[in-house]
């Protein structure tokens, strides 16, 4: 038994030592630092309800009639009432006369906002701005001399480092959690400004708002959402840039919103298929679907499957990153946009517009009555030639609509009421017109062959690549 207890106490003290020797991370000295600059932030919402019945009862419920009997009503109906909505967030001092960072989300709708210190002061906070596009907001309150954070540089992050955050999760002021970065620059649906940083620490309800910070006690990023499909921690929580949080901060410190820069295009990420089409070696940059009439690329004489490849200088090498660079960049700046068309590269000069709030566009949809049933062509498509009708109610001059979609044909995004625009065959770039152009173009491709159209859905266009080319 003591020759046991001797090898079990060896095992211990030897891991002890392996985990000092690998050098774990110890956080309680960053805890103590930073923590104090660190805030709880609690929102209320008030929000009025309509004229209410006194009775906890639908109208059709055979409760309803019987409390209508024996319970009195005041004319009129019930008064309208106030409700309160709370909710919670974390924030962070970045000087020391009061302005704070935080999500927009957390501040969103607010009524009133109270910032809780953790010597247990609290003060009322005004909103000097918030940018929803990123999720960063700038409140202040009355107070100096607060203890403010010290921030890093994102650039220099590493996959795999430790990083720790501070927050009020659920309400429980000054939580510390840590994990380590699982990725950089991720893109999320619906968020193209944020390369986002990925990480594994645990963040949950009421962390939002809070810093990540790195080892050497500096933020570098707004924690800022989760990936869940409970609504509960996963593993999976990301965090906006301190660099570009930072930035907006300045914009909303300086004139209380944010301007961005635009170009006036809709683009697409360039897969492989799409790369093979457009004769590009290997699939990068951003591809152009299509150009506002009359905005800074239609100006600036770019097309639709034009690739975008750099902007001023900076690689494009996925969709998203060109959004971020445009967005960065100060309307009215003169810019040059690289751009691979019909097989070479050329230099376009543009002048960055300014991004206004988006606008919702309504789909429209063809009117004219179907054809009788017709055969598929080698795409698995049943296709007709606009009406002139619906050619007005496009405002196209040509193009097929699809009113089928079949065999081959339904392996892809296509679907009944997309308008085929072009086909797009080893950089070159051809207007479709009629259905015998359409057929006589696929009938030169070998079976097996990717096919790519340029379609319009609504009022957007997009590239769509059918794989496989049958053989008829």
């Amino acid at each position: 038994m003591k020759r046991f207890l001797a090898l079990l106490s060896f095992i211990v003290l030897s891991s002890t030592a392996l985990a000092q020797s690998r050098g774990l991370p110890d956080f309680t000295e960053l805890a103590e630092r930073q923590g104090a600059a660190v805030v709880n932030i609690s929102t209320t919402q008030v929000t009025r309800s309509s004229q209410m019945s006194p009775f906890p009862f639908d109208e059709n419920d055979p409760a309803f009639e019987f409390f209508k009997r024996f319970i009195p009503r005041h004319p009129g109906g019930a008064a309208p009432r106030e409700f309160e909505n709370k909710s919670l967030g974390s924030g962070f001092i970045v000087s020391g006369d009061g302005f704070i960072l935080t999500n927009a989300h957390v501040v969103d709708g607010a009524d009133e906002v109270t910032v809780r210190l953790t010597d247990k002061r609290e003060f009322k906070a005004k909103i000097i701005g918030a940018d929803k596009r990123t999720d960063v907001a700038l409140i202040r309150i009355e107070a100096s001399g607060l203890p403010t954070v010290k921030l890093g540089d994102p650039a220099q992050l590493k996959v795999g480092e430790w990083v720790v955050a501070i927050g009020s999760p659920f309400g429980f002021d000054n939580s510390v959690t840590a994990g380590i970065v699982s990725a950089k620059g991720r893109s999320l649906p619906q968020e193209n400004y944020v390369p986002f940083i990925q990480t594994d620490v645990a963040i949950n309800p009421g962390n939002s708002g809070g810093p990540l910070f790195n080892m050497r006690g500096e933020v570098v990023g707004i924690n800022s959402q989760i990936y869940s499909r409970s609504g509960g921690y996963m593993g999976v929580s990301f965090a906006i840039p301190i660099d570009v949080a930072m930035e907006i901060q300045n914009q909303l410190r300086a004139s209380g919103k944010v301007s961005r820069g635009r170009l006036g295009v809709v683009i697409q990420e360039v897969n492989k298929e799409l790369a093979e089409s457009l004769g590009l070696n290997k699939p990068m940059g951003a591809v152009v679907n299509a150009v506002e009439k009359g905005g800074p690329a239609d100006k600036a004489g770019l097309e639709p499957g034009d690739v975008i490849l750099k902007f001023d200088g900076k690689p494009i090498n996925a969709s998203a990153d060109l959004p971020r660079l445009v967005a960065a960049t100060k309307p009215g700046t003169r810019s040059t946009l690289q751009v691979w068309r019909k097989g070479t590269t050329r230099d376009i000069a543009v002048t960055v517009g300014e991004m206004v709030d988006e606008k919702t566009a309504a789909n429209r949809q063809g009117r004219g009555a179907k054809p009788p049933e017709q055969q598929a062509n080698r795409l698995g498509l049943v296709v007709s030639e606009l009406s002139a009708e619906q050619k007005r109610e496009l405002k196209m001059s040509s193009g097929l609509l699809v009113e089928d979609v079949r065999g081959a044909g339904s392996r892809t995004d296509l679907r009944p009421g997309d308008i085929i625009v072009a086909l797009i065959s080893k950089g070159a770039t051809t207007e479709i017109k009629t259905v015998d152009q359409f057929n006589k173009l696929l009938a030169q491709f070998e079976k097996g062959s990717n096919v790519t159209l340029l379609i319009r859905r609504g009022e957007m266009q997009t590239f769509v690549t059918i794989k496989g080319l049958n053989g008829n």
